[in-house]
C-alpha cells in the first residue's frame, strides 16, 4: 500500500510540474519562433518619455533573413517621417521631408538593443543570466537586461507575451524605474513572405520625388492665389486680407530662435553665442567652456531640390522625436525644421544624449528678434 501510495505522490508531482514554463523555456519558445521566420512585419506605435515631453510614433518594422531591415517611423505630433534601411548596399536613413538620405558606416542594429526587432530582443535574453519570467493572466513577461551604449541610463526591459510566446509590448526602463520607451505591436505577421526587392533604396526616392512633385505643383497654385492679393486689395478666396496674403519668401531661411540645452555638465557654462549669415541662412554657433568643453551648431533644415545621400559617421540613434547620428565625439540630428550639430572632445557619449534630449524645452527658447 505504502509503495502505490509513494508512486501516487510521484505522479501528482509531475503531473503539476508539467506545462509550468521556467525562463529559459520561455525564451526558447520565442527564440525558435523568430529564428522560424524568414521574414516579419510588425506594426504598432513607439513612446519616447523625454521627461518634459512624450514623443509617440507610428511604427512600421520590416525584417528578411539574413541582413535586411526597414523601419518607417512617423512622429504622430509633426507627421515627421524618417525611414531605416538596411540593405546590401549599406545602411540608411532617409528623412523624406529634407528629401536626403544619411548613409552609415555602422554594423547596426547587432551591436545595441532595439525595442522593435525581434532578434535584439532574443539575444538581450539570451545574455541575461538572471532573465526573469513572471507569468499572468493573459500569457507572460520576461525582464532582461539591455545594451544601450550611447544610453547608459536604460538598464533593462520587460517584454510582454500572448500565452502562445507572441510578442505583445516592449517597456524599456532607466534605473528609476521608469520607463522611457514603450513599444505596442498591434500586428505581428511571422510569415510576411518578403522579399529583397522590398528593400530598395530607390523605392523610397521614387516616392519622395512624386510626394515632392505634388507638393511644388501645390505650392505652385498657393502662390498663384496668393498673388492675386495686393496691399490694398482683399483675396480673392476670402481667406486673408493684404499682407496676410503675401508670400513669406524668408520661410525656412531665417532661425528665429536660439535653443540652448536645458542640459549642460557640471562647472561648465556659455562662453559664447555668434550667428553667422550663410547662402542657406542663419547659423548659430554657441560654445561651452568648462571642465567639459563642447560646440553646438544650429541652423535651419534645408530641403535639397534634388534626392541626395550624405555619408555620416556612428550608429543611428532615436533621441525624442529624431533620429541622430552618433559616434565617439559628436552628434548631428535634425528636428522641427532645425539641424544640429554637437561635438565635443570631453564629453562622454551619455552626456552628448543627455545634453541633445535637453534641447527644446520652452523654458530654454530665446527668440533672436
Amino acid at each position: 500500500m505504502k509503495k502505490y501510495f509513494v508512486l501516487l505522490v510521484s505522479l501528482l508531482l509531475l503531473l503539476t510540474g508539467c506545462g509550468k514554463l521556467t525562463a529559459g523555456d520561455a525564451v526558447g519558445e520565442f527564440t525558435k519562433l523568430v529564428e522560424n521566420s524568414k521574414s516579419y512585419k510588425l506594426s504598432g506605435t513607439m513612446e519616447i518619455n523625454g521627461d518634459e515631453e512624450v514623443f509617440t510614433y507610428s511604427l512600421e518594422t520590416y525584417f528578411l533573413k539574413d541582413d535586411f531591415y526597414k523601419v518607417v517611423l512617423v512622429n504622430q505630433t509633426n507627421n515627421h517621417e524618417q525611414v531605416i534601411l538596411k540593405n546590401t548596399d549599406g545602411l540608411y536613413v532617409v528623412t523624406p521631408n529634407l528629401n536626403k538620405s544619411f548613409k552609415f558606416d555602422s554594423v547596426w542594429p547587432e551591436n545595441s538593443s532595439q525595442a522593435y526587432l525581434l532578434m535584439n530582443l532574443v539575444n538581450d535574453m539570451k545574455n541575461d543570466s538572471e532573465v526573469a519570467l513572471e507569468e499572468t493572466d493573459s500569457g507572460y513577461i520576461i525582464k532582461s537586461k539591455v545594451n544601450y551604449p550611447n544610453n547608459e541610463e536604460l538598464t533593462y526591459q520587460k517584454v510582454y507575451f500572448d500565452k502562445k510566446m507572441v510578442p505583445e509590448k516592449v517597456e524599456v526602463f532607466n534605473g528609476q524605474d521608469v520607463a522611457k520607451i514603450k513599444v505596442v505591436f498591434k500586428t505581428v505577421d511571422l510569415k510576411a513572405k518578403l522579399k529583397e526587392e522590398d528593400f530598395k533604396l530607390e523605392d523610397l526616392i521614387d516616392e519622395d520625388v512624386e510626394n515632392n512633385e505634388n507638393n511644388d505643383q501645390n505650392s505652385n497654385q498657393n502662390n498663384n492665389q496668393n498673388n492675386e492679393c495686393t496691399d490694398e486689395s482683399t483675396c480673392k478666396t476670402d481667406k486673408c486680407e493684404g499682407e496676410d496674403c503675401k508670400t513669406d519668401e524668408k520661410t525656412n531661411v531665417s532661425l528665429d530662435s536660439i535653443i540652448y540645452p536645458l542640459y549642460i555638465p557640471a562647472n561648465t557654462h556659455l562662453s559664447s553665442s555668434e550667428t553667422v549669415s550663410t547662402e542657406d541662412g542663419d547659423r548659430v554657433i554657441l560654445t561651452f567652456s568648462g571642465d567639459k568643453n563642447f560646440v553646438l551648431v544650429e541652423e535651419v533644415a534645408r530641403k535639397s531640390n534634388e534626392f541626395e545621400i550624405i555619408p555620416v559617421f556612428g550608429d543611428p540613434f532615436m533621441i525624442n522625436e529624431s533620429i541622430a547620428a552618433v559616434s565617439s565625439n559628436s552628434m548631428s540630428w535634425n528636428a522641427r525644421n532645425i539641424s544640429y550639430y554637437l561635438v565635443g572632445s570631453d564629453l562622454s557619449t551619455s552626456e552628448m544624449v543627455s545634453i541633445a534630449s535637453s534641447l527644446g524645452n520652452s523654458s530654454t527658447v530665446i527668440s533672436t528678434k
